[in-house]
């Protein structure tokens, strides 16, 4: 455990600060649906949902894959703003790192400007400095670029001083390519090799803890 407090702090955005697995699932069931493929389960759905759709959908959609995100984000767009919902503790503790000073900035894997709209909608775009979603970048998380575009204009540079947030293994893999300090935050703790080559540096089981470990 770490108790020296960091410069900066990215988060990941869906289901780090936000509980949006309900309206991911029934986006992607509507999808397999539409592509008469068999819908996976939300368990499913919560082990699988990782890397962007621009990156994970060709190898699911293969030659459909234009229409399936067409599907998929049009599902997604009719009702996410009806459904979204912060998670416990969340917006205290950011509103407690802006206290302290820390650099806040987003990096997420969904389209950067539903992103940016969920941020607005919830009241929250001016706690951030960045927020970075797919496409924004030539390429998406994990790929490093996106640590600097989150921190551009901040005056800081990735390392271990700023702090890398989320809750799957992709955000670990982004903060250790972008040499950060990886913080896995979800309610069950990592298994036994769970994340071998990119382990988290701290665990917490949720936004009130993390914001426990800032006190």
């Amino acid at each position: 455990m770490t108790h020296i407090l960091p410069k900066a702090m990215i988060f990941d955005w869906d289901n780090t600060l936000i509980d949006s697995w309900v309206i991911i699932h029934h986006a992607l069931s509507v999808t397999f649906q539409e592509m008469g493929m068999t819908p996976w389960s939300l368990d499913e759905a919560k082990d699988r949902v990782r890397a962007s759709a621009r990156d994970s959908f060709p190898a699911i959609f293969g030659k459909d894959t234009e229409v399936a995100t067409r599907i998929f984000y049009n599902t997604y767009e009719a009702s996410h703003l009806d459904v979204l919902t912060p998670l416990s503790g969340a917006r205290e503790l950011l509103d407690l790192a802006r206290v302290k000073g820390i650099y806040l900035a987003v990096v997420s894997n969904k389209q950067g400007r539903i992103l940016r709209k969920e941020a607005e909608h919830l009241g929250w775009s001016s706690l951030f400095g960045q927020l970075i979603g797919a496409t924004d970048a030539p390429k998406d998380k994990p790929d490093p670029y996106v640590v600097e575009l989150a921190l551009k204009e901040s005056g800081l540079s990735a390392g271990k001083d700023v702090w890398f947030v989320g809750d799957t293994d992709i955000d670990l893999i982004c903060a250790h390519n972008a040499q950060c300090y990886p913080v896995l935050v979800r309610p069950e703790p990592p298994a036994v090799g769970e994340f071998l080559g990119h382990a988290p540096s701290q665990y917490v089981s949720s936004c009130d803890e993390l914001k426990e470990l800032l006190l």
